[in-house]
Order: C-alpha cells, then sequence, then structure tokens
C-alpha cells in the first residue's frame, strides 16, 4: 500500500500557532479538492503531526481530540478519509510534566511514520510526504519514504534539506502534479 503522509497545520489547515479551536481552523487552497486527487491516485492518508502545544500547556489532549474528530467528519462528508492520524503530544521544554521529554514520535524523528508502516504494511518507498518544515522531511526520509514535497507556509527551510524535493504553494498543488505525471512519481 501506498500512503501520502500528511503534516497538519500548514498543510492541510492554514497555519494557526498552537491551532486548538475549531473558529480557527480553515483548509488550505483547495486542500479538499488535493485530498481526494490524492485518493483517487491510489494514495491511502496518513496524518503524522507534532502537537507541542499540549506539552506546553496551551491546550489539552481533549481539545486535540476534539478538533481533529471535527476535521475528520468534515472531511468525511467530502469523502475524505484517513488511513490513520498521528500526532505526537511531546516536546522537551513542556511544562505538563506527562508530555515533557524527547521522543521517537516527535518530528524530525521517525517513530509515527514507522509506527504506521509496522501497523498497515505501507510500502514506504512508493509513499510520499508532503510537509511545510525541515522536520517533516527529515523524518520522512529517516523512515525511507520515497518521494517528499514541501509546501509554502511560512517556515524557513535550508536549501541542504530541500536539495531533491519539489517545492509547491500548497496541498492541491502536489496532488494536481501527480495527477499530471499519472501517479508516476519520478519527478
Amino acid at each position: 500500500m501506498k500512503v501520502a503522509f500528511l503534516d497538519r497545520d500548514g498543510v492541510i489547515n492554514k497555519e494557526v500557532e498552537y491551532l486548538h479551536q475549531i473558529k480557527d481552523f480553515e483548509y488550505t487552497n483547495n486542500c479538499i479538492s488535493g485530498l481526494q486527487s490524492l485518493i483517487s491516485s491510489g494514495f491511502s492518508l496518513v496524518v503524522v503531526t507534532n502537537q507541542a502545544g499540549i506539552s506546553r500547556g496551551l491546550y489539552s489532549i481533549e481539545d486535540y481530540v476534539k478538533l481533529t474528530d471535527w476535521m475528520v467528519d468534515d472531511l468525511k462528508r467530502q469523502g475524505v478519509s484517513f488511513l490513520d492520524i498521528l500526532f505526537c503530544p511531546h516536546h522537551p521544554e513542556g511544562v505538563v510534566p506527562k508530555y515533557t521529554r524527547s521522543c521517537y514520535c516527535r518530528k524530525p524523528s521517525p517513530g509515527m511514520f514507522l509506527n504506521a508502516r509496522d501497523r498497515f504494511d505501507i510500502d514506504m518507498e512508493s509513499s510520499i510526504v508532503i510537509g511545510d518544515k525541515e522536520s517533516d522531511l527529515q523524518a520522512a526520509a529517516s523512515a525511507g519514504v520515497g518521494h517528499a514535497f514541501m509546501v509554502r507556509s511560512g517556515h524557513t527551510v535550508s536549501q541542504a534539506c530541500i536539495a531533491g524535493v519539489s517545492i509547491l504553494d500548497d496541498l492541491f498543488a502536489v496532488a494536481c502534479l501527480l495527477e499530471e505525471k499519472n501517479t508516476d512519481i519520478n519527478i
């Protein structure tokens, strides 16, 4: 099975610092059409998202779950479903003791990707990642994800990190590029 690993903030929804309320959630440009196109191209969708706001005490796991459930239900009505949604609540500089630590799941570590691979028998080489930060690409590379795409959300990324990576405006542009190539992602 091939998967499109997607970061959430900046890829699915517009970048909002420590997003945790439904009223602040807004999809990126043509996101829903892009997700539908990825599914039509044979990709299963897996979200892999760092949620440091939990360890920083800015919102709770319950807040995160409420927003995620709302997003899943909203997208399901549009014919978009996810194979899995993985998140990391940890951060080494947090204030909530339960979540204050370094861990193997927090990007740039590959833990969330490897967890999904092992649970769903994912073909990592034929899979893609769509992210907006260096840590997304580093985690995917460490997990053996075959193809990386970067979307512009305002984060600065080093030239070394983006060598050989397609950089596009948003998830919809990535989906259109893949569709043009008939999902032959030897780009």
